[in-house]
């Protein structure tokens, strides 16, 4: 599988990521078996948080990765805090938090250091030169190899990029979320790249119904997944295929990350990123459909 580079870090992803929030801490066998099969089919880069299952998903993979951490990319996140009455969460990205964030994942996953650490959101409220100086300092230590973001919110994204040196930026994009696509020349100017989740946009794209999905009424979405019909079938592939060659065709996205919860599944995906690199590469595909973000700009 192609490996691209993260942004100006050192870290190269496979274009395909494995999502792992979808595995169940119920099933610890099958999840690890999950994650040794994908690894052990090209697949290096997996995703988790410490909010997913509060913090058993990062147990579950750090079981899983024995054997072969040195040679994937491990990522989580850190900003949300779950309540003491499991309520919800609250956010934190204060330095004391982050802090103990880190050691707390670290312990969890079993390791030493953490590939990519990623904010998970952002606020207007945040002291954004609090989170930028302690992610250095974890950088220095050798607790992190390198940071970066998972927000939807331009005045967030573009003073991160300015003003630190994220490797990355993770984006909810796929032909029925276009909204990062305005500011993929912004980040290519700041050398930064675009982690894509929700390729498949719920699985609207492939085997779920048309239904309202953002800013798009059902009949948009209905004629979305049609023209993906159509040329799936002009191209003798799947839909899956193609939408994730519509993601995955854009040269600032380094990976698709994608939410794998059983083998079928890894194998359908699998499947696809192969049919999708058996199309010629200068044919970009479109869709008439254009969205943009609406709030968080200024």
């Amino acid at each position: 599988m192609r490996l691209n580079k993260l942004g100006r870090s050192e870290l190269n992803v496979s274009q395909l990521g494995f999502g792992a929030m979808s595995l169940s801490d119920k099933d610890m066998a099958s999840g690890i078996n999950l994650v040794k099969e994908a690894y052990a089919q090209g697949i290096n880069y997996f995703d988790t948080a410490d909010l997913y299952g509060k913090g058993e998903n990062e147990k579950l993979l750090g079981e899983a990765l024995k054997g072969f951490r040195e040679e994937i990319i491990l990522t989580t996140k850190v900003g949300n805090v779950w309540r003491a009455d499991d309520s919800g969460w609250d956010w934190n990205v204060s330095k004391d938090h982050i802090n103990k964030a880190i050691d707390d994942s670290l312990a969890r996953l079993q390791t030493d250091y953490i590939d990519l650490y990623q904010l998970h959101g952002g606020t207007n409220a945040d002291n954004y030169d609090e989170v930028i100086e302690t992610f250095e300092r974890l950088k220095d230590k050798g607790k992190i190899r390198a940071y970066g973001l998972s927000s939807i919110r331009p005045n967030v994204f573009q003073y991160y990029a300015k003003f630190s040196h994220i490797a990355s930026n993770m984006m909810q994009f796929s032909a029925l979320d276009t909204r990062p696509k305005e500011y993929f020349d912004f980040f290519a100017d700041n050398g930064i790249s675009v982690i894509a989740r929700g390729a498949l946009a719920q699985g609207i794209l492939v085997e779920k119904a048309a239904k309202d999905y953002l800013t798009l009424d059902m009949n948009t979405v209905t004629q979305i997944k049609e023209q993906i019909s159509a040329l799936a079938k002009a191209y003798g592939v799947s839909n899956l295929a193609i939408a994730l060659r519509y993601v995955l065709q854009n040269s600032i996205v380094a990976s698709a990350l994608v939410g794998i919860r059983t083998k079928t599944q890894l194998y359908e995906l699998l499947n696809a990123y192969d049919e999708m690199n058996s199309l010629n590469a200068n044919e970009l595909i479109e869709f008439s459909s254009y969205s943009h973000y609406r709030e968080h700009r200024d």
